[in-house]
This record gives C-alpha cells, sequence and structure tokens, in this order.
C-alpha cells in the first residue's frame, strides 16, 4: 500500500509534519510505515522557464541557441539544447546553474542526482538545461502527456496556463511530494485505502479529519430500467450495487487526477478508468466499468462458473475455469471473473456509449484461491482477499459517479440497484475503562479513553456502557481491542514501566519429555550416539527387510508429490533409517558403532488415508562390533529400571520378525503388554544393507512406554528381620526359557519370596545331550518376624513341584 503525502493532507488539511516525523508517529500508532520516498530528492533549483528566441547553433547542425525567460521580471539566460521538440514560446522546466537533475535523458536514475553547471557547448556559452521528464526523474508511464522524446512542454497543456515564470517546476508538476510504503495487517482492511490512512493520521496528529462529501448524484431516469441485477450464490457475494452512465465522453483525465494516481504508482489511462482506480485507492473498494450495450439483455448475474469452462480476460489470455471460482455474467455468457478480472467482451473502448459501474463485496477467501488457481493476481484481488466491509460498496460508487459528474465525463442515472440479502450491521463491545487501566499500567480517565475512540469513528453507549464499532473496524472484537485503542493513541513510550502481577510458576518440561530425555541420556550413556534419518522412504525397503506380502507395515501414507521413489511414503519401520547408517557407517571402516535414535512411524488407520495417521515415537537402539545379544538385552532392562517401570518384564522368542535371525530374537513385554522388540539381524537383511558382520538392533513403543512409566517412589524401610536364601540346581531341556523358570518361582514363592536371580548355566560333557543345567538364588524374608527353616520348607515344596510340571529335576 503506497501513498503520497499530498493526498493524506488533502484530507487532513491541518497536517504539517516531516517525512520522518509521519513515518516514527504512524508507526507507533499502528500504521506501519515501511518507508519513503521524497520524489523530489534530487531535483534542485528547477523553475518555469519560456523560449524567447532560438537560432541554429553555429557549430552544430544537431544543436540550437535558446534564450530562455526565468522570471516574471523578463530575466532570461542562454541555454544550449539538442531538443528538437521546442519552438519558441514554449513553456518549459529548466534547470538553473548549480541545480540537479535526477537522472539522463534514457529514464536511468543517478544515485545523488546530476550537478548541472554552466559551460560551452562547441563554444556557445550555456547556462543551464531543459528538462524532459526523464530527466526529472519520472517516465511518460506515469505523466502520459509528455512527449516521446524531448523536453517537457507545460504551454501544449491547458491546466498549465496560468504558470508562472520563475515559479517551481517540481511544484508544477507534483513532484514536491512524498510516498509512503505501508505493511498494513489484515485485519485492518479499511487502511488499504487513502480515507483509512487518512483518518489514522488524523488521530495520531490530533488533526481534523475531514472526508469528501459524497454528493447524491443522477437525473431522473430510474437505473432499474437501465439492468437488472441477480445474485445466485449469496455465500460468495454478500452485495452488489450497480450504477448506470450514459452519453460518456472518453478523454484524458485531469492532472490533478493523474497526479495522485501515479504517485500511488498507477498509470494514468483515461478518464473512465482512472476514476475506477481513483475510487479504489480512496475507499479500499475494487469497481469496474462495463460496456453495457454488450451486456446481453441488461443482466447481471453473479454465480459459478462452470467445470472446463474457458474465458478470455481483459490481458486476452484464455483462462480455464473450474466451478469454485465466482463470475459475473449476463444473460448469455460470463462477463468477468468476480473481483479479480473483467472479460475481453464487454470491455470499454473509445466508442461506448453507455457505462454499467459495479461494486460489490465477494467472499475474500474464494478470490485468494480463485487467484492462485488462476495464476492471476490483480489490485483488485489483493483488497478483496483481505475480506471488505460491503457496507463500503454504496459511498465508493456514489463517489465515482460524483467524479463523472464533476469531470463532465457523462450523465449519470437517477438511482442504484443495491442487491445486499443480509445487511451487516454494526457490533457493540462491552467496556470496562478500569480494566484497561490495569491492562496497561496507566491511570487515564474514561473521558481520555473515550476521546481516542471518538477520534476512530468509535462510538459510545453510556446507556450499556458499550462502544458501538462501524462495520468497516473489523478488528476490533474484543475489550483487549479497545485496549489496544487507547494504548496506541496515549502512546506505548508513555506507558509507565511497572511491575509485574501475578504468581510465578516453576517452569518444567512434559513427563513424556523426560522420559525421552532420559532414553537419550541412558543411551549416551552406554557408549551410543544419536543418529537422525529420513521419515521419507521407497516402498522398495520392505523388500530389503524380508517383509512378506501383506504385512501391515507396508500399508503406508504415501505422498501425493514426493522428490522422487526414494522418499514417496513414509515409514512404518525405523530399521531403515538405522541399518541404512550402520551400512554407512561400516563401509567407511569405522568400528565398534553404536547408535540410537528417537523417531516417528506413521501408521495409516485406513487405507485410502482419510484422517491423520498414528505418529509413534520409537526407541531404536543398533550395533555391530563389541557386544551381543544379551548386552543389548541389558541396555534395554537399564532403560526399563530407569523408567520406574517396576513390573515385570518378560521376553517372548516367537516373535515372528522376518528382518531379525530366527534363533535370536524376542518381543518384550511389560505385564503382559508387547512394549518393543529386539534380536540379531536377519545374516540376508545384512547382505542386503551390506553389513559385513553380526548387528543387533531393539525397538522401543515410547508411547506404551510413557503410559507405565514412573517416577513415583515408596519409602519401605530397611528390612528388621533376617532373609534366608537357598540355591537350586537343575537339570531341564534346552527349550525351557529362564523365564518360564522365574514365573514358576514368583507363582509360588507367595508373599515370603523377596528376590531371585540365576547365577549359572551350564551345558556340556556332564550334562546329557538336549539339557542344560540352571542354578537360581532365592531370597525370602516375612515382615514381621524371623523365618523359621519349615517356614521356608513349605515354599520351597510349592516351587520345585511347579518346576516338576514342566519336566525339571533337581541336581542331585
Amino acid at each position: 500500500m503506497n501513498t503520497p503525502l499530498s493526498w493524506i493532507k488533502a484530507y487532513v488539511p491541518e497536517l504539517d509534519v516531516t517525512a520522518q516525523d509521519y513515518t516514527d508517529a504512524m508507526t507507533l500508532t499502528g500504521t506501519k510505515v515501511e518507508g519513503f520516498e521524497r520524489l523530489d530528492a534530487d531535483l534542485e533549483k528547477i523553475i518555469v522557464g519560456k523560449i524567447l528566441k532560438i537560432e541554429r547553433h553555429p557549430d552544430a547542425d544537431k544543436l540550437i541557441v535558446c534564450q530562455v525567460q526565468i522570471s516574471e521580471e523578463g530575466e532570461s539566460v542562454q541555454i544550449v539544447t539538442g531538443a528538437k521538440n521546442v519552438k519558441e514560446g514554449d513553456v518549459i522546466p529548466v534547470v538553473l546553474d548549480g541545480g540537479r537533475v535526477a537522472g539522463g535523458h534514457d529514464g536511468s536514475k543517478t544515485p545523488g542526482g546530476i550537478k548541472i553547471k554552466k559551460g560551452k557547448l562547441r563554444g556557445i556559452e550555456s547556462n543551464g538545461m531543459m528538462c524532459s521528464i526523464e530527466e526529472l526523474g519520472s517516465s511518460k508511464e506515469m505523466y502520459p502527456e509528455a512527449p516521446e522524446e524531448g523536453i517537457y512542454i507545460f504551454s501544449d497543456i491547458k491546466e498549465y496556463d496560468d504558470l508562472k515564470i520563475g515559479s517551481s517546476a517540481i511544484d508544477a508538476l507534483g513532484l514536491n511530494d512524498v510516498t509512503f510504503e505501508y505493511e498494513i495487517t489484515s485485519n485492518r482492511v479499511d487502511c488499504f485505502g487513502v480515507l483509512g490512512i487518512a483518518r489514522e493520521a488524523a488521530a495520531t496528529f490530533r488533526k481534523s479529519y475531514v472526508p469528501p462529501v459524497v454528493k447524491e448524484t443522477g437525473n431522473d431516469e430510474k437505473v432499474a430500467e437501465y439492468v437488472e441485477v441477480k445474485i445466485k450464490d449469496t455465500d460468495l457475494c454478500s452485495r452488489y450495487v450497480a450504477r448506470v452512465v450514459k452519453n460518456i465522453k472518453i478523454a484524458p483525465s485531469p492532472l490533478w487526477m493523474q497526479r495522485r494516481l501515479s504517485a500511488c504508482g498507477i498509470r494514468p489511462i483515461n478518464n473512465i478508468v482512472d476514476i475506477t482506480n481513483y475510487v479504489m485507492e480512496e475507499f479500499a473498494q475494487p469497481m469496474h466499468a462495463f460496456d453495457l450495450d454488450l451486456i446481453a439483455g441488461n443482466k447481471i448475474i453473479v454465480e459459478r462458473a462452470k467445470d472446463g469452462e474457458e474465458f478470455v480476460t481483459l490481458d486476452g489470455q484464455v483462462r480455464k475455469l473450474d466451478s469454485s471460482m465466482l463470475m459475473i455474467c449476463d444473460g448469455e455468457k460470463p462477463v468477468a471473473i468476480a473481483g479479480i478480472m473483467g472479460g475481453e467482451n464487454s470491455k470499454i473502448t473509445d466508442d461506448v456509449k453507455t457505462l454499467l459501474f459495479e461494486a460489490a463485496c465477494f467472499d475474500g477467501t474464494n478470490i485468494r484461491l480463485s487467484s492462485k488457481k488462476l495464476g492471476l493476481r490483480t489490485d483488485a484481488s489483493s483488497k478483496f482477499e483481505k475480506g471488505l466491509d460491503p457496507n463500503t460498496a454504496m459511498a465508493a460508487i456514489n463517489r465515482a459517479c460524483q467524479l463523472i459528474e464533476e469531470l463532465g465525463v457523462g450523465e449519470v442515472v437517477g438511482g442504484a440497484v443495491d442487491v445486499y440479502p443480509r445487511v451487516r450491521g454494526e457490533k457493540r463491545v462491552k467496556f470496562n475503562w478500569q480494566r484497561t487501566n490495569k491492562v496497561l499500567g496507566t491511570s487515564l480517565d474514561k473521558e481520555t479513553m473515550l476521546s481516542y475512540f471518538k477520534m476512530v469513528d468509535l462510538k459510545y453507549d453510556p446507556a450499556t456502557d458499550e462502544v458501538i464499532v462501524p462495520s468497516w473496524r473489523q478488528d476490533v472484537e474484543s475489550q483487549a481491542d479497545l485496549d489496544e485503542e487507547v494504548a496506541r493513541f496515549f502512546g506505548y513510550d508513555n506507558i509507565p514501566t511497572t511491575l509485574p502481577t501475578g504468581e510465578a510458576t516453576t517452569g518444567k518440561i512434559s513427563f513424556k519429555l523426560r522420559i525421552e530425555n532420559e532414553a537419550r541420556a541412558m543411551a549416551e550413556q552406554f557408549g551410543f550416539s544419536e543418529a537422525q534419518t529420513y521419515s521419507f522412504e521407497s516402498p522398495k525397503v520392505f523388500d530389503k527387510l524380508l517383509l512378506p506380502a501383506g504385512d501391515k507395515l507396508r500399508e503406508t501414507v504415501t505422498i501425493s508429490n514426493p522428490l522422487g521413489e526414494d522418499y514417496s511414503v513414509m515409514r512404518t519401520s525405523p530399521l531403515n533409517g538405522m541399518l541404512s547408517s550402520l551400512s554407512t557407517n561400516f563401509n567407511r571402516r569405522n568400528k565398534n558403532v553404536r547408535l540410537y535414535e528417537l523417531a516417528n512411524i506413521y501408521l495409516p488407520k485406513a487405507l485410502p488415508v482419510t484422517e491423520l495417521p498414528d505418529e509413534r515415537m520409537q526407541f531404536t537402539l543398533g550395533f555391530y562390533g563389541i557386544g551381543d545379544f544379551f548386552d543389548l538385552k541389558g541396555v534395554v532392562e537399564e532403560f526399563i529400571e530407569k523408567v520406574g517401570m517396576k513390573g515385570i518384564l518378560t521376553y517372548d522368542p516367537n516373535s515372528g520378525k522376518t528382518f531379525l535371525h530366527p534363533g535370536r530374537q524376542a518381543n518384550i513385554s511389560y505385564e503382559g503388554v508387547v512394549i518393543g522388540y529386539l534380536g540379531e539381524v536377519h545374516p540376508e537383511v545384512l547382505d542386503n544393507y551390506d553389513i559385513g558382520e553380526k548387528a543387533y538392533v531393539a525397538v522401543l513403543d515410547m508411547p506404551e512406554i510413557v503410559a507405565k512409566a514412573s517416577y513415583d517412589v515408596k519409602y519401605t524401610g530397611i528390612a528388621k528381620y533376617p532373609a534366608v536364601t537357598r540355591d537350586i540346581s537343575m537339570l531341564m531341556k534346552k527349550e525351557i526359557l529362564a523365564g518360564q523358570v522365574e514365573e514358576v518361582i514368583r507363582k509360588n514363592g507367595g508373599k515370603l519370596l523377596e528376590h531371585y536371580s540365576l547365577f549359572d548355566i551350564y551345558e556340556g560333557a556332564q550334562i546329557k545331550e538336549g539339557y542344560k543345567s540352571m542354578a537360581y538364588s532365592i531370597s525370602f524374608r516375612a515382615l514381621d518376624r524371623t523365618l523359621e527353616d519349615k517356614d521356608v520348607t513349605e515354599v520351597m515344596n510349592k516351587i520345585l513341584k511347579g518346576l516338576s510340571a514342566l519336566g525339571i529335576e533337581l541336581r542331585q
């Protein structure tokens, strides 16, 4: 958003500030100024002159010698020029000796300008220079009345008839101005127009705000006899206002309008186009003009486009439409893409006789999405997509019609067609001025606060203690917004420094993060280094892991726009990343590598995907080199103990993991729930990943761990009575697992069982083939007495009976 200071001053006539003061003050009150540019920054000593006499240069065919009057009193100077478009009597801009121009005749600008000094051209003295519009820092695009080549001629333009010789040419051309660039937040749609900025400037500097008075226009005819309007999709168009102008006279717009548009960066075209652009910049309300004679049936119908329909816009491009886009149609065909661009089939030409003016309010989200689909963003769409106030439409179209009458562009037909199904009214916000003082730390009285509100057209209802918010202030919705209004106009720099009130609380990380940090600390304690791998994988990894067809892990979330096949699915297992990292290290000859990772897997809840997948954090450990299955098992058990899981941990060797060695793997269960698995990597999988020695992995499902972990500790005190220990050595088949033995001990040990531990395993010549020997130490203790031998013997008999049921014998 750009505005010239002169246009702001037109509505805040008492405003008298420097560009820097304006920038600082407006930014502090919430209308952030990104920067400013002085249009006359590199222009100096440039006046209005008149060519009195022209003679040929005696020594140069392409140069002429001019006598130029530079004051009302008749003072003149001699200037030599090569311009071909000047003649005696022309009034032109002249830079005098010691002055500066912005750049060269080719339109290029020179930082700091070009100093002009008197001198001689081919022996003839020259005391200045006559200027083209390019040398003054602008262009023919912004000054369409300027010649294609040569000096700018004031006297060719009627509006300059009263120019005084010797007066400032900079003032005459409107270059004594400053343009400001703003960063306007999307919720302040009113400030996308000059009137909104001017209102804010008036409030900021405590000056009077004098907006243009919009008068009623129109003849005695009725516009309903000229055009009919119907909105079919009211969800996308909340209001549509139409007016008609006949007997159109296309011509250049007046210079004052051209200068204001040029300062905003808008190229003047003709009076009709310039008026629509002028009102758009003034009210932040885009408008569009149609040739009414090209509107079939004199009907306007606002409805969605048809899928696959094609439409030629004003820029001559064919646009492919779909049913999500809103169109402006006549009785037969589309004539504009609503809020974005008109159609070539209804554009204004020099032959236009009757105009249909449109001012409407369209759904901002729909305009933004349509603009993005079409790859077509315009000044109008950039405003509509912010969500305009429908109540501005009528004022804007009336302002345009007023300018049409004032400039003699045409005859306005009386009345307007206004289709406004759901009128947007004012809002009411409860106001508590004591709360405002408490929040801001100020001690302002209520009347002072209300005076701030009045400056920006926020009214107050004393009967209900409510602030009445106009519809164009979409950002004011609650007491907090009213607090902000007070703060910005009182001045943030004026708010005193106060100590905060309230209670201090101890910050801490979540329980989940505590468990994850424990996993990292424990892994690093055992020599594991953290790895980070990709969440995107190739479907080919399932074959590398030997997963059978139909395995649940093959059901993946597929990326709709992947970087390539290698990154086309979300991983369902962390093993590919871990094994790939181990492979990289192995092939770089790194020895004894230990890695861990805490990362998510993504398990779809259904296929095809209809909702977000189940994202589960996995704690993955992997290593090769020194160590074996039992080392990894020890790390897992250490972690389980660290996070306070004091229950029973068991291992099931029948885990059925195809990527693990069939005889060296196990599911890890805690109190009957599987929380992970561990094992030696299958030799064929090792070959697939080019790992040339044994590797081991363990994967723990962190959501299950977090749910069962606890840092609660119950103090039990030191035992008062001694423990009794019995050691047993047993002979059993190799197929019987230690876990089965321990389950019998736990089940039959009763309340007296305190502890048990495996201290010996033997297989050898003294044991018959297919058998093994295992020895356990079992401790018993009573909390209320010293145990007698008969107490322990009774419990041991139950344990031995249970072991016997498994085919286990005591070794003698």
